[in-house]
């Protein structure tokens, strides 16, 4: 979230107080790998790519991009900037009550472009901050987020039916990979809350 607040004060842009609720769903994965978030409206996309990478459990070690109706919201390469105009525009700008502020709102969020680790996001409510809750916080989801450069979702479910089976040709490298002990079942909103605390610290210090 690096100079947000800054960044709007010095332009004169105007933040709503809101808060979205939003629903985030890893898409391919039965049943759904999911997470409910409220995230402050004031924030951007970049800002709302770090709740997603610490709520799903990545380690934000690859590209990303996010997709509203025809437009697309990433960083912009700035190699390309002699060229011409870039089609992604930069996600730091996009704030969330402008291109997410509305009930019904839905993105899409791709995360490592090899991967190809594709999420659902759907505006659920859009609710009114409460003074003793910090910001972002995870209320519910299901399921563990899979372990990064896995091969995307054939990838994933080779490795779930691997470590399954101690027969299975790849099960004692695939387990090692993991380091051990992989639970796809587990998932818990205080650990999600706990990855989310040095946003929500952030989001404290500077919303004021």
């Amino acid at each position: 979230m690096r100079g947000m607040k800054t960044e709007m004060a010095r332009k004169g842009i105007w933040v709503p107080p809101d808060i979205c609720q939003l629903k985030v769903t890893l898409l391919g994965t039965r049943p759904p790998i999911w997470r409910r978030l409220l995230v402050p409206s004031g924030g951007a996309l970049e800002d709302l790519h770090a709740v997603i990478q610490a709520a799903v459990g990545w380690d934000d070690s690859h590209l990303h991009e996010f997709r509203i109706g025809h437009e697309r919201f990433g960083k912009p390469d700035r190699s390309d900037w002699h060229v011409g105009p870039s089609a992604v525009r930069s996600e730091r700008n996009a704030h969330l009550f402008r291109v997410l502020g509305a009930v019904g709102a839905k993105a899409r969020y791709t995360y490592d472009f090899g991967d190809s680790w594709e999420h659902a996001i759907v505006v659920e409510k859009v609710l009114p901050p409460e003074s003793q809750v910090a910001y972002p916080v995870c209320l519910a989801g299901k399921l563990q987020g899979p372990p990064e450069d896995c091969g995307g979702i054939p990838g994933y479910y080779n490795l779930l039916e691997a470590l399954r089976d101690p027969n299975h040709p790849e099960h004692e490298d695939l387990r090692e990979w993991v380091g051990g002990e992989f639970d796809p079942e587990a998932f818990s909103v205080d650990e999600v809350n706990r990855r989310l605390a040095p946003i929500q610290r952030w989001w404290a210090k500077n919303r004021k």
